[in-house]
């Protein structure tokens, strides 16, 4: 049977949704005004010349010709030649075959009335994101129902937080770790509070989860020093640096990142031991401190065992194609282990694994005390 929502979730709901709108229509501070002198389109490629496309190796460079098919805007059904520069870079680059469907960038006289140039950006992909987005919202709602609907609202606030007030921090100069951690503890404290609610139970998970966090923190500082990682090891940090913002502290920024990254599993296991005691003693009002704090250790060992897990496999599974070069060309593993890049990954994982083993602890000790401290 459906239950209703409480008068106190509505109303964070309401606010957090009229939050989410504020940022979403806010600027970041790094809006640039759009060309009106060029027109962002998409298009149906009809036919392809690799003609001009120079294969060196696996490598290719030159130019892509193709003939496309505008499929909206007031230039809608036009057919006209365009352009995909390939510069020699896998990670970049892109081939089109006939049918592909394009994000293509027109160039316009100062009337806007005809088309100077295109040039093709990439393949079109926003409608099977959105499709993948819907799906995601179904499947969420359909099994959470309510608690789903809150979900999807504090996943939005999420990425506007880290789009609107994160980023656009780091790069206005604000010191990186005050900044990440003043994100997260208010991200910690929307999420957790919208989905447990304003209760104990919420309490106890959001105290839990900010204990986890600031050791994370503080273990991300010393051990980053000890381990000599600069920020620029990060793909596409030295561009920045080039692009304008040489006053950034790059490793700043990287060691925010280890906690800001972990911040989302140590929130799992404060809920989980939160909720496994807000459970526990609504079924045995009587059971006493210590008794629930142990109940909290045992359910906070199997959480971590696997949770700790997961972190290795996420950060592993992204260095997958580097770990196999290394495999590949028989890389002594000393060498492997003392690569920048590679101690930073390895930095990642142990420091936010340490949060997520302490966090359990602390949240069962806090659970413990805020349940039974009425009665007592």
């Amino acid at each position: 049977m459906f239950k209703l929502p409480q008068k106190s979730d509505l109303i964070l709901v309401g606010l957090l949704l009229f939050v989410c709108i504020g940022l979403f229509l806010a600027p970041n501070g790094f809006d640039k005004t759009t060309d009106i002198n060029s027109l962002r389109v998409k298009a149906l490629v009809l036919s392809t010349n690799d003609d001009l496309i120079v294969e060196t190796g696996i490598l290719k460079t030159g130019t892509q010709v193709l003939q496309i098919k505008i499929l909206n805007s007031q230039f809608k059904g036009k057919e006209l030649k365009a352009f995909n520069q390939l510069v020699g870079r896998m990670e970049f680059d892109k081939i089109f075959v006939r049918g592909d469907k394009t994000l293509t960038v027109l160039n316009l006289n100062n009337d806007q009335t005809e088309i100077l140039s295109a040039n093709v950006i990439d393949h079109y992909r926003i409608n099977i994101e959105l499709w993948l987005l819907v799906l995601f919202v179904i499947l969420l709602i359909g099994f959470a129902g309510w608690t789903g609907i809150k979900a999807i609202l504090s996943f939005m606030f999420a990425g506007l937080a880290i789009w609107k007030l994160l980023l656009p921090g780091f790069l206005k100069g604000y010191s990186p770790i005050p900044l990440s951690l003043g994100i997260v503890a208010l991200l910690t404290s929307v999420i957790i509070f919208l989905v447990a609610g304003t209760n104990k139970k919420g309490t106890v998970a959001f105290l839990g989860a900010m204990s986890g966090i600031a050791i994370t923190c503080i273990m991300a500082i010393i051990f980053g020093d000890l381990f000599n990682i600069h920020g620029a090891i990060k793909p596409f940090s030295e561009t920045l640096l080039y692009s304008g913002f040489a006053h950034l502290n790059l490793t700043e920024i990287f060691l925010a990142g280890i906690f800001i990254s972990s911040s989302g599993a140590v929130m799992d296991v404060s809920m989980d031991i939160a909720a496994s005691q807000a459970e526990v003693i609504n079924h045995n009002p009587n059971i006493g401190s210590k008794e629930l704090r142990q109940s909290g250790f045992e359910v906070g060992k199997a959480v971590v065992g696997t949770m700790t897990t997961t972190l290795l496999l996420a950060y592993s599974g992204g260095f997958s194609a580097l770990l196999m070069v290394f495999i590949a060309q028989g890389t002594p593993m000393t060498n492997i282990l003392n690569l920048n890049y590679v101690s930073g990954e390895l930095l990642h994982t142990l420091v936010g694994s340490f949060g997520l083993i302490l966090v359990a602890p602390f949240t069962a000790i806090i659970g413990s005390w805020i349940y039974t401290r009425q009665r007592r």
